[in-house]
């Protein structure tokens, strides 16, 4: 079983709003998932109801009782956990860090975000987690330079996923349906944004494997 875990030290990065569409994009390629919703907002939960579906389940967990509930899931054959957490410093965000095989922090191109980003990310280096940041919401096309700034500096501070996020409707509107992108619109740019986006993790998560086996038997 692997598990990703979306973190952040500032709201509004769109961490449930990925979580969930990657988590059908994950789904569509066999991954058994399961989705853990550590924020007390619940927005995960709420997209879970508007599903009404038990294709992806969706769990609510704090911080004390994560290491259990993930044992639990590995004995019942769960391939993929994503764990979303609260845009703030705490032990939810601590205890998904320290149990996820990769964090991903997702920020928006601007100065405040990347500041938040920093911030994040010297939590994660003072556990030794593997982290990888994602660019989300980036505006149209004719504001490149902001985006461009924001890849810098995301490059900079520990290495970047692709492809970026662009702010599209389309992700607004699967989350308001209980479902992802790649179901809502499958030809969509948002979809093809997901798929690559889960290619990408996936194969993050394929070389950490490697890497944690080389160091055991080292």
């Amino acid at each position: 079983m692997r598990t990703v875990a979306f973190v952040s030290q500032k709201g509004g990065s769109g961490k449930s709003t990925i979580a969930s569409s990657l988590a059908v994009a994950a789904h569509q390629t066999n991954e058994k998932v399961c989705v853990i919703d550590m924020d007390p907002q619940g927005s995960l939960m709420n997209w879970a109801r508007i599903r009404a579906a038990g294709d992806i389940e969706v769990l609510a967990s704090g911080a004390a009782r994560l290491p259990a509930l993930l044992a639990t899931l590995e004995r019942r054959g769960v391939t993929l956990v994503l764990l979303d957490t609260p845009g703030a410093e705490g032990a939810a965000s601590s205890a998904a860090m320290q149990a996820a095989d990769l964090s991903i922090v997702p920020s928006r191109p601007s100065l405040f975000d990347l500041w938040a980003s920093a911030r994040a990310r010297t939590t994660l280096e003072e556990i030794g987690a593997k982290f990888v940041f994602l660019l989300n919401q980036c505006p149209p096309a004719q504001q490149t330079a902001r985006v461009q700034d924001g890849i810098e500096a995301l490059e900079e501070m520990g290495g970047l996923l692709s492809p970026l996020i662009l702010a599209r409707v389309d992700y607004q509107d699967a989350a308001r349906r209980g479902r992802g992108v790649t179901e809502l619109n499958p030809s969509g740019a948002a979809a093809q944004e997901m798929y690559g986006l889960w290619q990408s993790i996936d194969l993050r998560l394929a070389r950490a494997k490697v890497e944690r086996l080389a160091r055991e038997a080292a």
